[in-house]
């Protein structure tokens, strides 16, 4: 019984290295996994692809009071990026020479409003969101805006602005979602 124990666990340690070194693998050349409401869920893949408008994209968050609250408040994950932060996958839906407008009513592109872009006022805990202070403002050149298009709850550009384009690692290409 002792030695059937031993060649268990023995296989089952060889398996789950295995099992990492397939996933350290698949990471290294590209694959991305979205476990968040942010974009669609499922599989990803790293691109060489513009960082343009409608495009998907893996970015470090700026490195702001209102995302080291989200951080403590534990909207966003521990990482790689500066200031400890986790990586953060949106979609680029504002770029040059668009006019953004953020209202209660939601975020405005160019006149259209986003669905599901209405700020809200409150986390799942109670606590104030914060809301990005400028009302009308024009995406200059360096910059994107980075939203959900799916969910409503996603904590993005309504409450922290646009972000510097030299935030974005990567674009990201879906290949399997649900």
């Amino acid at each position: 019984m002792k030695l059937l124990f031993k060649k268990i666990t023995i296989a089952t340690a060889i398996g789950g290295a295995g099992i990492i070194a397939i996933g350290a693998l698949c990471y290294a050349i590209g694959a991305r996994v979205n476990t968040s409401k942010s974009i669609p869920l499922g599989l990803y893949w790293t691109s060489g692809q513009p960082a343009q408008k409608g495009a998907y994209v893996l970015f470090c968050p700026p490195r702001v009071r209102v995302i080291a609250e989200a951080k403590h408040r534990g909207y966003l994950a521990s990482g790689f990026c500066p200031g400890d932060y986790g990586y953060m996958m949106k979609k680029i839906l504002a770029a040059k020479d668009d006019t953004v407008t953020i209202s209660a009513a939601g975020v405005s592109v160019n006149g259209v409003l986003l669905p599901l872009s209405a700020p809200l006022g409150k986390d799942r805990a109670g606590r104030p969101l914060p809301r990005y202070q400028f009302t009308s403002f024009v995406i200059n050149n360096a910059e994107v805006l980075l939203m959900s298009d799916v969910s409503g709850t996603s904590f993005d550009a309504r409450y922290f602005g646009p972000v510097n384009r030299s935030h974005i690692k990567t674009v990201i290409v879906p290949v399997i979602t649900w």
